[in-house]
């Protein structure tokens, strides 16, 4: 009997590229994570130390001791290909300063990044580096797996430059990255608890079959891994019931959670959370009406790993100094700059 499905990676599906910090944590704020199915291609070849090889000869000239070390790796070299010069994924991965406009209005704003601006002279491009990931199709007989139906490659710890010529001609602007990679103990099980591994972060480079690939997204998200609460109190009136957890959920709009175990069961099942009133209250709509007088209960709330659309991120206001890991200047004890604002105000 086989020990494994045999499935052969086919065509990427999605990459998702992740600020690090100076420790290799990966970092979960509005401009952090970047999600997108845009790429050309991700390469890497493992990269090896020759072992030291060892001959001795006799007086006579023949061979008494020959010895050949083991070749050892000692890291991967990448490459990325992406098929527009996104600002956003650009800065991720190589550095410099996102610029951003308002393309609303000054009381409704809508921030949009609209270019990108280079490191510095001096500047080390890469700062504190990236984690990637990236998905493929698993093919099994010509089709995609029934079963766990993508590869799931990751790439703990990544430092990536712009690479090759900057050419503006009759055809496609190139827009190529290359660095190198290593092991990131502190990436541990990913930004959504994904990555079922953790252990194997220590290396260079892995993948596994998954049953789940980020299809259909584009942009900055922040992500999070499944959200188990234990709910204290219940209420409701009309179709609106109001829960509250025993402690701070984190949960926002629009999550879809599941509740269960409650003793009140017209208030189990999976609903879409409409309101956050507090850090341990949220309200939704449920399929049957009527008044549930508040009080004590006990199950559970949770949301399964998810991921939360970055709609729009505050641009830094304008200044001569940016604070960016990498900068020669660097002082990790000042707030850090990725973005330059635009100076032309949106008509009030």
């Amino acid at each position: 009997m086989a020990t494994q499905e045999y499935a052969a990676s086919i065509q990427g599906v999605s990459i998702r590229v992740t600020r690090l910090d100076a420790s290799g944590n990966l970092l979960n704020a509005a401009g952090d994570s970047y999600t997108t199915s845009g790429f050309m291609r991700l390469s890497f070849t493992p990269e090896y130390e020759e072992g030291d090889e060892i001959t001795e000869k006799g007086a006579d000239g023949t061979v008494c001791v020959t010895y050949k070390a083991p070749d050892t790796l000692k890291r991967i070299t990448m490459e990325i290909a992406i098929c527009e010069p996104d600002p956003e994924l650009t800065q991720l991965m190589s550095g410099g300063l996102l610029l951003r406009k308002n393309l609303g209005t000054y009381a409704s704003p809508t921030r949009k990044s609209i270019g990108w601006s280079s490191p510095s002279t001096g500047d080390d491009p890469a700062g504190y580096g990236v984690a990637i990931e990236c998905w493929s199709h698993a093919i099994i007989d010509g089709k995609k797996a029934a079963t766990l139906p993508y590869f799931h490659w990751v790439f703990p710890y990544a430092k990536l430059r712009l690479s090759g010529d900057r050419v503006i001609e009759n055809g496609l602007l190139a827009n190529t990255f290359e660095g190198y990679g290593l092991g990131n103990t502190a990436f541990s099980s990913g930004l959504d608890e994904r990555w079922e591994f953790p252990t194997a972060a220590e290396r260079p480079y892995s993948y596994a079959r998954s049953s789940w690939a980020p299809t259909g997204r584009k942009g900055f998200y922040r992500w999070h891994g499944e959200i188990s609460k234990t709910v204290s109190n219940v209420a409701r009136t009309g179709t609106t019931a109001t829960i509250t957890t025993s402690t701070a959920h984190t949960l926002e709009v629009g999550d879809s959670v599941v509740i269960a175990g409650l003793t009140n069961s017209a208030l189990n099942g999976t609903y879409t959370i409409v309101t956050v009133p507090t850090t341990t209250t949220f309200t939704y709509a449920t399929t049957t009406t009527g008044t549930i007088a508040s009080t004590a209960d006990s199950g559970t709330a949770v949301v399964a790993p998810n991921s939360r659309a970055v709609t729009d991120f505050t641009s830094q206001g304008s200044t001569t100094a940016y604070n960016v890991p990498g900068n020669e200047n660097f002082n990790e004890d000042n707030a850090i700059d990725y973005i330059i604002a635009s100076t032309e105000d949106p008509v009030a």
